[in-house]
């Protein structure tokens, strides 16, 4: 069943050059982390669980979704009792992966009722739960009879609710076809070719190699319907699905998605949902059918590329439609990037899996290249790139001496190598890829001059050393052309001819002029008659795009008659009248000469001399601590009193020394009250003792 499943719809690459940025890459760790934000193990229903399961399962995040005790719980009671197919069939998928213990007596039951629900449904919803529900059981419990009596009967019935343009309806009744339920159609026809009887089976198979011919031949139409009824039913599925992609929405950069557009009676499917629909179906109904399903590769890359561009959905039901159908395999092949010829940048090319796995073996070959004005002109031809089997990557080591800085388009190829396996991998063809070479554009034969107006004579010039920054300073009159002249050459040394170079005169006044520079053969020129001077030049594939200031030109203008126009006054800026103003920088007076420092010691040494001799009288007057207050809360209030009185003084140094007037103040206000507390409770105390001495 694999190996048919990837002759149809083969593994789903992801070929990206590296450092590109715009191009859809592979699933990432970004995708996981919210795989893991949007299904925190709380669900709903089984549905939802399952979507959780299988969306863990297809980005191998381990077992980080540990629910499997009471999940399996839940399952067992859905299929032990008499629910709903749907709930049955939800609960069969989840059991499918989290393994429950469930009675086979169980699938049993189960497998009695889908049956008959299968020969009495009457619309394609229930046929679709109720076959795929069986084809579980099948999956799960191979003891269980779930093979279709009427295997050929019901085909018929699916497929007579298909439309000339390869959707479906719903059932019978509604005459509204709808491109989501042509997705259910086509698994369910895949489950009911899964589950028809081997006899039938092989005459199909039979059939499928007969048809052609019988088809041709015109046999005996009573030989076409005994032997070639299955053959022309499954046939005839295959044309309805490239009817199906005949109506396929494109954008226009090659993204392909299917819309819905079945409005009535159900709810309305976004294209997310019915493009992972249709594929889900594609996909199931080839991996049960021999031969071909002949899809465009064009549209297969473009579904790829509609799943991968829509970046990480941020609803739990478009998360698990994206990365299921991402899962089923398809071939993207979107390479894209900048290269540089200054840097000597090699061209790699990366080819792995859409969930980070290994590709098989392949080539990638450049076809050819070419600029992308001159797509009949090729620059490289039928190049393949080397493997670096160490990183895995497919490298182009050098550019063509042929390949300048621009724009080009190469087209790839990817081939896969004959010990792939006998399967047909669908790479989508050539794929046109943008590249950009950019280098280093070298700056020559810069020169400015003044001409005279009438005879084009060169009355003064300048050669300019634009890399050096040369300034230079002209001065001329309204009779005289101002001309100013530079070549451009790419790395290789032709002429370069770049996006955009203006030359721009600015007045005194803030008043500007801008002039393009024309390109005049090899060099670009261009003359003024009047005004000012900056050179601009800049292009996408160049790496030294540039701004320069040259100087300045002096014009001796006469003045403008009477009548004449004026310029309109320059709009004011309302940021530069509302905004911050020009800081103001004072200008301060100088300050005085000061003495010697070694004078200015001495003086401080002299000012010091009134406290020694205060020190020393202290002492000679005999001075004691006699009436210190001896009790501990008198004698703590008198510490802190000195301690305060110190601290001001120290405060005074300080201020001297570094502080500024403000930080001076608001210190000596906290020390001051607490002065006053302190030297309150201790003069307090000792007027308190003084007079208890006088009344003794």
């Amino acid at each position: 069943m694999a190996r048919k499943l990837v002759r149809l719809l083969a593994l789903l690459f992801a070929v990206s050059i590296c450092g590109a940025v715009t191009i859809p890459g592979p699933v990432s760790d970004a995708h996981r982390s919210a795989a893991s934000e949007l299904f925190d193990g709380s669900f709903s229903s089984l549905e939802d669980a399952y979507e959780a399961l299988r969306v863990f399962e297809i980005l191998a995040i381990g077992n980080k979704l540990d629910v499997s005790a009471a999940t399996c719980q839940k399952v067992v009671e859905i299929l032990g009792s008499s629910s709903p197919v749907k709930d049955l069939f939800y609960a069969l998928k989840v059991n499918g992966i989290l393994k429950c213990k469930v009675n086979g007596d169980v699938f049993k039951d189960i497998a009695s009722r889908l049956k008959a629900n299968v020969n009495d449904a009457s619309t394609l919803v229930d046929m679709y739960y109720s076959i795929g529900s069986l084809v579980l059981i099948k999956d799960q419990a191979s003891d269980v009879d779930v093979l279709l009596a009427d295997a050929d009967g019901t085909f018929h019935s699916i497929k007579a609710l298909s439309q000339s343009d390869g959707r479906w309806r719903y059932s019978s009744d509604n005459p509204e076809s709808s491109t989501y339920a042509a997705g259910l159609a086509l698994e369910a026809l895949a489950g009911v070719i899964s589950l028809a009887s081997s006899e039938i089976d092989q005459s199909r198979h039979l059939a499928n190699i007969l048809c052609p011919f019988l088809s041709i031949l015109a046999l005996l139409s009573v030989i076409q319907y005994l032997i070639s009824a299955p053959c022309c039913q499954v046939n005839t599925v295959k044309n309805d699905i490239l009817k199906l992609f005949d109506s396929i929405e494109k954008y226009d950069d090659g993204t392909f998605y299917f819309d819905e557009k079945f409005v009535g009676g159900l709810e309305h499917q976004g294209s997310l949902s019915t493009t992972s629909s249709v594929v889900r179906g594609v996909t199931a109904f080839a991996a049960v059918t021999s031969g071909k399903i002949n899809l465009p590769g064009d549209k297969i890359l473009g579904l790829a590329k509609f799943f991968l561009g829509i970046g990480i959905p941020g609803d739990a039901k478009e998360f698990f439609n994206q990365v299921e159908s991402i899962s089923i395999p398809l071939i993207v092949s979107l390479p894209a990037t900048v290269y540089s010829l200054s840097k000597k940048d090699q061209l790699k090319v990366r080819v792995n899996t859409v969930l980070g796995s290994a590709a098989p073996p392949l080539t990638v070959k450049l076809v050819r290249a070419f600029h992308a004005d001159a797509k009949d002109s090729a620059i490289i031809e039928s190049k393949e790139l080397q493997y670096d089997k160490k990183n895995g990557i497919h490298i182009l080591e050098v550019f063509p001496d042929n390949l300048d800085v621009g724009t080009y388009v190469f087209v790839f190829e990817i081939v896969l190598d004959e010990s792939a396996g006998e399967e047909v991998y669908a790479t989508g063809g050539q794929i046109h890829v943008p590249i950009f070479v950019t280098g280093t554009i070298k700056v020559s034969k810069a020169e400015i001059a003044v001409l005279d107006s009438d005879l084009g004579s060169v009355e003064n010039q300048k050669k300019l050393d634009l890399a050096g920054n040369d300034v230079v300073s002209f001065s001329a009159n309204h009779l005289q052309k101002l001309r100013f002249s530079f070549q451009l050459t790419t790395p290789h040394g032709h002429a370069f001819n770049p996006h955009q170079a203006l030359f721009k005169l600015r007045h005194e006044t803030k008043r500007e002029h801008i002039f393009v520079v024309g390109n005049t053969g090899n060099k670009f020129e261009i003359i003024l008659v009047k005004y000012d001077i900056e050179l601009t030049v800049g292009d996408a594939v160049m790496e030294n795009s540039f701004l320069w200031p040259l100087g300045h030109v002096d014009l001796d203008l006469p003045e403008a008659p009477e009548k004449a126009a004026r310029l309109p006054p320059l709009p004011v800026d309302p940021y530069s009248r509302y905004g911050p103003k020009a800081e103001i920088t004072h200008l301060f007076r100088a300050p005085e000469k000061r003495p010697p420092q070694k004078f200015s010691l001495t003086f401080l040494s002299l000012t010091l001399l009134p406290f020694i001799g205060f020190l020393v009288g202290l002492l000679r007057l005999g001075v004691n601590l006699k009436n210190f207050p001896s009790s501990a809360v008198p004698a703590t209030y008198a510490i802190l009193f000195h301690l305060g009185i110190a601290a001001i003084l120290f405060l005074y140094v300080l201020f001297w020394l570094k502080l500024d007037l403000f930080t001076t103040l608001k210190t000596v206000g906290f020390l001051g009250a607490f002065l006053m507390f302190v030297g309150h409770r201790i003069l307090s105390h000792l007027a308190s003792t003084s007079s208890k001495l006088k009344s003794a």
